[in-house]
């Protein structure tokens, strides 16, 4: 089963050095979806060590719930989010939200 488009939790804002928790969720699709998350249209890594470019975004994303949790944003996490359930048979976004720093 297609997920459905999957319910997205962004904050408005958050000062800067603070935590922030991005949530995405859908509860449809079978077999279970598996969440990636994207800012201004550019996917994240799971894997912030792998990239040069994200080496200094502390985050981490888990692709299994969903959950996207930045330890103390910064400037370049300003941006809009948004989140891709996926599953064996297809995939759903949620809209984009903006998240200020």
């Amino acid at each position: 089963v297609k997920p459905m488009t999957p319910r997205c939790t962004v904050p408005k804002a958050v000062p800067v050095g603070k935590r922030a928790s991005l949530h995405c969720h859908e509860n449809e699709g079978y077999p279970k979806s598996t969440y990636s998350w994207y800012r201004n249209s550019e996917p994240l890594s799971p894997d912030t060590k792998s990239s040069a470019r994200l080496h200094n975004s502390s985050y981490t994303m888990n692709p299994t719930t969903g959950t996207l949790v930045f330890h103390a944003v910064h400037k370049g996490d300003t941006g809009r989010y948004s989140c891709i359930a996926t599953n064996d048979a297809g995939f759903a976004k949620c809209e984009e939200q903006e998240m200020e720093v």
